[in-house]
């Protein structure tokens, strides 16, 4: 048996990263079926309490005497059999145990997360999206309140979004695409409270490009900011471009300070022939177009888009959550902003950006 040289070393790496990929497989998959077992512990226990209580007439003092002896029978257990802690085991299974669309999630995510979608989401089928998103995207507690404090449900599911991708993509794929999209985007995390030139935005977008993934939605990959596409005659330049894993396609995004503008659309639509021509893989959908743009007219985006080829969306978003009604007298308004903006840092910002 020889040892590892100079010469086998490359093959020694080669094996000492399957090695360790194999032990994070393993290792995630020890702690999702922990994760599970606990939970259907839980309402194992939230369900015989419930029986116990109806066969016996016992009240709140089977809870309270419960967890007194549990921890007496279990002092080192990590998970808690504190009294809220039995009544949330008890509230779970009453929530779900005649919901199996819903029984069927709840154990593949953790509980601290089950806990908050069931205290603040009470809608079926927003609890149904709280949950898959949550386990699709491997979402932290905090991540999942932020995302249920700033309506993701209501943008993403709810809101009448503004494309073309049922006339310029197939029926499958124009439905995933629309899951995909959101009406408005809340990119408050960026840390913007006030106008500011596009650039900018795109600049702390890169910065933060881990949150701005979680708001897109789950299935973002970023790929690069000012992509580069060169063509025989001269070369462009995309703001954002991500690829979805899901919808198998390369999406562009064009960021845009201002209203949308008809010839905004062209654009896109141009470099996405671009990107279909130069970029897109043979096995790869047609790829995407969001222009995420301060403000915009549905007739405007409805007529812009009439006999575009290319599938295009268009979607707001807000740097800033809205502003409580009574301090908005005390703000100045977008213009004296503004012009703020222009005095003080010497930025023109009535000259778009092409």
């Amino acid at each position: 048996m020889g040892d590892i040289t100079n010469q086998n070393l490359s093959e020694y790496k080669g094996f000492l990263s399957q090695v360790t990929d194999q032990i994070r497989r393993v290792r995630t998959r020890a702690v999702q079926a922990v994760n599970k077992e606990a939970v259907n512990l839980y309402g194992w226990l939230g369900e015989h309490i419930v029986l116990n209580q109806n066969q016996y007439g016992w009240g709140k003092s089977l809870v309270e005497r419960l967890s007194k002896d549990l921890k007496a029978a279990f002092p080192d257990a990590k998970f808690g059999f504190s009294p809220q802690n039995l009544w949330y085991m008890r509230q779970f299974y009453l929530e779900y145990k005649d919901k199996p669309n819903l029984q069927r999630l709840v154990g593949e995510i953790p509980w601290g997360q089950n806990l908050l979608i069931m205290s603040k989401v009470k809608d079926e089928a927003e609890r149904l999206y709280y949950l898959s998103a949550t386990k699709e995207s491997a979402w932290t507690r905090d991540t999942l309140r932020e995302q249920i404090n700033s309506k993701a449900y209501e943008r993403h599911r709810l809101a009448n979004k503004n494309h073309n991708f049922e006339a310029t993509l197939p029926k499958q794929l124009a439905e995933q695409a629309d899951q995909s999209m959101k009406d408005i985007y809340m990119f408050d995390m960026l840390g913007i409270a006030e106008p500011i030139i596009e650039t900018e935005i795109e600049r702390r977008m890169v910065a933060k490009i881990k949150d701005v993934l979680l708001e897109l939605g789950y299935g973002f990959s970023f790929i690069g900011n000012q992509y580069r596409i060169a063509t025989p005659d001269s070369e462009y330049f995309i703001d954002l471009l991500f690829y979805h894993r899901k919808l198998q396609a390369l999406v562009a995004i064009e960021l845009k300070r201002t209203k949308f503008k008809p010839e905004h659309a062209g654009k896109m639509n141009f470099y996405l022939n671009l990107l279909d021509e130069f970029v897109k893989e043979p096995h790869e959908n047609p790829s995407i177009g969001i222009i995420l743009c301060g403000d915009h007219s549905r007739f405007d985006v409805e007529y812009a888009l009439r006999g575009i080829n290319k599938p295009v969306g268009v979607a707001g978003y807000q740097l800033t959550r809205e502003i409580p009604e009574k301090l908005k007298d005390f703000l100045p308004d977008a213009n004296q902003l503004e012009e703020k903006i222009q005095i003080e840092l010497g930025l023109d910002l009535s000259t778009e950006k092409e």
